[in-house]
């Protein structure tokens, strides 16, 4: 059963938790306890099996066969390889490459099962309405969830992302979806304000009036949603096995996982697999020049109301994380109260926890941040030395697993969360590899191709003549007029 992290309530099933995407009130939806899961019940088994046996206890409301057909996404040939999510050795840690599904971006992992756990939880939760799914993006999830709700029957999908902050790749991406029902919005702002208009709208009862006299109701694909954040353990539990199986650690030896973050929901994913008993000793939270985080960690105060940075790694140009409520929640002693305090808006995104909740945190987490500058040496020091190309996130995560190891000396084998291939930054990324050349990086498709004669990797198959693919209109419009967009649309 699910919970809301603000206490305001509770029982909730999986399908209820799914559907709704976020507790109506506000909060977001935790399960009630934990399952125990020992990974060596997971040797041997394929990426699909895997997930079927992490994500099953939680789904206790979904048929055994429900599940399996869900999970089937992970060996129909989605991905661009018979292994979704390899782990490949680069220097002395591991890199769990996230990014072989349609979009090149670690969303996919989630993104493909969530429409069938979504149609599933709508059959289990009694509900005949067609779904609007809203989803406001930083550049990956966007895509990731345009690709995986289009042409799916009674599902509409609205993805809303900031005016010239994501990537010319990932902008193409979204605006040449195909599709009768996925709508792209460009947003005059930053991902934040747009996160902020989703959740106002989700909030919004005279929104959801309307829509239900037309036989609508909203959900989210974003990791504020359950059943995309759920998916998304699986991958660290499969990054142990890998490790065990390469001999990287000897059984029952413990790893680090590094992640690079903005929303927090691919860090609290490795926290779950930590509470289900997945033997991780620390876990790293990389942010990049929009630091909140890395700020927070080190002096338990958050404070969103800051300069916004647009970066090189723009799907971690995040300053209000939504899965850090959940975090806290865990950190408090699933204390609603203080949760309910903090998320106040009358404390206009900053708040400072109390000592004992702090010491949670920094005992659970260690965190960091990298400039643009140390990213893109990140880049070229990276593959001067591995032969191996980070795209920008990647890297970041890179700088600050050197910052962690030069501070503690802790040779424990660390898998770092690869969550975008390169190609998806060619720019930036020559950049890093060849110095500020702009006769290589004034247009992103050149850079694109350059980057494949360089390195020798093959372009993905989703970004492959995306220039010439033809664009769907895109509306525009400015953070206060999403919610009227929405209405025009639908209403």
């Amino acid at each position: 059963m699910y919970e809301s992290t603000r206490g305001n309530l509770c029982g909730q099933t999986a399908a209820q938790a799914i559907t709704l995407g976020m507790v109506p009130s506000g909060g977001l939806f935790v399960p009630s306890t934990f399952p125990d899961l020992n990974w060596q019940d997971l040797q041997g088994l394929t990426y699909r099996d895997v997930a079927k046996g992490v994500m099953s206890p939680y789904l206790t409301d979904f048929s055994e066969e429900a599940i399996s057909d869900i999970v089937k996404v992970y060996a129909d040939g989605t991905s661009d390889g018979e292994d979704p999510a390899p782990l490949v050795s680069v220097g002395n840690c591991g890199v769990l490459e996230l990014w072989h599904g349609p979009t090149a971006a670690f969303k996919d992992m989630a993104l493909q099962v969530l429409p069938d756990l979504m149609k599933v939880s709508l059959k289990q939760f009694n509900r005949e309405e067609d779904v609007i799914i809203l989803v406001a993006t930083s550049g990956d999830t966007g895509k990731a969830a345009l690709e995986g709700f289009k042409n799916r029957k009674g599902m509409h999908i609205v993805a809303f992302y900031p005016e010239g902050g994501v990537s010319p790749v990932q902008e193409r991406q979204m605006t040449t979806t195909e599709g009768d029902n996925t709508h792209v919005v460009a947003v005059k702002g930053n991902f934040d304000q747009c996160q902020t208009a989703v959740k106002q709208i989700f909030a919004s009862d005279s929104i959801k009036n309307q829509l239900q006299e037309k036989q609508l109701i909203f959900s989210s694909a974003n990791s504020i949603n359950w059943g995309r954040l759920l998916p998304q353990i699986v991958y660290y539990y499969w990054a142990y096995l890998q490790a065990v199986t390469q001999g990287k650690v000897p059984p029952e030896g413990k790893i680090n996982v590094v992640v690079p973050t903005g929303n927090f929901g691919n860090l609290q994913a490795a926290y779950y697999a930590k509470r289900m008993g997945l033997p991780l000793n620390r876990i790293i939270c990389a942010s990049n020049t929009n630091n909140v985080l890395a700020d927070f960690f080190a002096t338990g105060v958050y404070q969103s109301q800051r300069d916004f940075f647009q970066t090189i790694s723009p799907s971690m140009d995040i300053l209000v994380s939504s899965n850090f409520e959940r975090f806290l929640y865990e950190m408090s002693g699933r204390d609603a109260e203080k949760i309910q305090s903090w998320y106040d808006s009358s404390n206009q995104g900053t708040f400072t926890v109390d000592p004992a909740t702090l010491k949670a945190c920094q005992d659970t987490v260690f965190a960091g941040w990298a400039s643009e500058e140390e990213t893109f040496e990140t880049i070229a020091r990276s593959y001067q030395t591995y032969q191996y190309v980070f795209d920008p996130h990647t890297a970041v995560a890179m700088k600050v697993y050197k910052d962690y190891l030069s501070s503690t000396n802790d040779q424990t084998f660390t898998v770092i969360a690869s969550t975008a291939s390169p190609f998806k930054f060619s720019s930036n990324v020559i950049r890093g590899l060849e110095g500020d050349q702009p006769e290589s990086t004034r247009d992103e498709w050149e850079a694109l191709n350059r980057l494949n004669e360089l390195s020798g990797w093959k372009i993905p198959l989703g970004l492959q003549g995306l220039d010439k693919k033809q664009e769907k209109i895109v509306n525009s419009c400015l953070p206060e007029g999403m919610a009227e967009l929405i209405k025009k649309m639908f209403v």
